[in-house]
C-alpha cells in the first residue's frame, strides 16, 4: 500500500486509516478478523475514539502484538478541560497502552465547538498537558459538517495542530463554497506542514427516510466495488491528503483496500461518480 508522509511529524502513513469506528459494536471475533485483514492489507495507521462504543476495548488486546509497528490515533470529544483529561486516561486504559501517537479534539465542525474546546479551561489544555507528560505524541483536530474546512482553518491560527481530518469528497467539491474554504485550508496546512486526512470519501447521501440501515455508517455508503475505487481514487488524487479512513463498517474493508489497488484516474472517478443522481453531500441532516 501507498505510504505518504503525515506532515511534519514524518510518519509514513498507509493512505487507507484503519477507522475503528467500525468496531464500535461487533464481538471480539468480528473485531480480530477486520484488525487481521487491515494488517495484511500494509494499515499501519489506526484511528479510533472514546465515543466509538467499544472500540478501543476491541483494539486493546492487540497493543502487545502490533502498538510498536501502527501509528495509534484517539480522540476526545469533550470540550471542557477537566473532562477531557479523565477521558484522556480512560482511551490509554482500554487500548491497554501508556501513549497514543496522536490525540485529536473530535467532532470540531464550527465555532460554537471550537471556541469552549479552545478557549480557557477547554479540552485543548488537557491534550497540552497530555502532550507534555508524554501520553501523546502528538495533538490534532477532527470535525463534519460544511463549515469544517473553515473551522479547521480558524483551528490553525489558534494552535498549531499536527493534523486535520476534514471531510472531502467529489460532490462537497461541486459546492463552490466548500471548495474555496477547502483550498484555503489546504493552503495553511502546507505552509504549517500539516498532516492532512480526510474522511467520507465513500459516502453517498444521508439515509433516505424509511431505508434499511444495512450498514453501521451513519450515512448510506457506497457499497459496489467500482463506486468504491472512484471515490478512493478521486480523493487519492489530491496529493495533499496524507490519508483516509476506511468506512465505519467492517464489511466494506475489502473493497476499500482493492480500490487503493487498482485505482484509476480522478477524471475517471469523477465521470463514475457523476452517474449516480443521488449523489449528495452527507451533511445535510446529520443525525447528531
Amino acid at each position: 500500500m501507498e505510504q505518504r508522509r503525515l506532515g511534519r511529524l514524518e510518519h509514513q502513513s498507509s493512505v487507507l486509516i484503519y477507522g475503528a469506528a467500525a468496531l464500535g459494536d461487533v464481538s471480539q471475533d468480528v473485531a480480530d478478523r477486520s484488525i487481521q485483514e487491515a494488517l495484511d492489507g500494509e494499515i499501519n495507521h489506526f484511528d479510533v475514539a472514546a465515543s466509538y462504543g467499544d472500540a478501543e476495548l476491541r483494539l486493546g488486546p492487540w497493543m502487545p502484538e502490533i502498538r510498536d509497528r501502527i501509528f495509534l490515533a484517539t480522540k476526545t470529544g469533550h470540550r471542557d478541560r477537566e473532562s477531557a483529561w479523565r477521558e484522556i486516561h480512560a482511551s490509554l486504559e482500554r487500548l491497554q497502552t501508556d501513549r497514543v501517537d496522536l490525540l485529536q479534539l473530535h467532532a470540531i465542525g464550527d465555532l460554537a465547538e471550537l471556541d469552549p474546546a479552545t478557549g480557557p479551561g477547554g479540552a485543548l489544555e488537557a491534550a497540552i498537558r497530555a502532550l507534555d507528560e508524554g501520553l501523546v505524541g502528538a495533538i490534532g483536530v477532527t470535525g463534519h459538517g460544511h463549515q469544517a474546512p473553515a473551522t479547521h482553518l480558524e483551528a490553525l491560527r489558534r494552535y498549531p495542530f499536527a493534523t486535520v481530518l476534514t471531510p472531502l469528497n467529489p460532490v462537497l467539491w461541486r459546492d463552490e463554497s466548500y471548495r474555496a474554504d477547502y483550498q484555503a485550508l489546504v493552503g495553511e496546512v502546507r505552509r504549517q506542514d500539516v498532516g492532512l486526512m480526510t474522511i467520507k470519501a465513500v459516502s453517498r447521501r444521508n439515509w433516505p427516510d424509511g431505508a434499511d440501515h444495512a450498514y453501521t455508517t451513519w450515512y448510506e455508503p457506497y457499497d459496489q466495488q467500482a463506486h468504491i475505487t472512484a471515490a478512493v481514487s478521486w480523493v487519492l488524487g489530491h496529493d495533499e491528503v496524507t490519508g483516509i479512513p476506511t468506512a465505519g463498517d467492517v464489511g466494506l474493508l475489502g473493497m476499500m483496500l482493492e480500490a487503493e489497488r487498482n485505482r484509476v484516474s480522478p477524471d475517471q472517478a469523477e465521470r463514475q461518480l457523476a452517474s449516480d443522481v443521488d449523489y449528495s453531500s452527507p451533511f445535510i441532516a446529520m443525525p447528531f
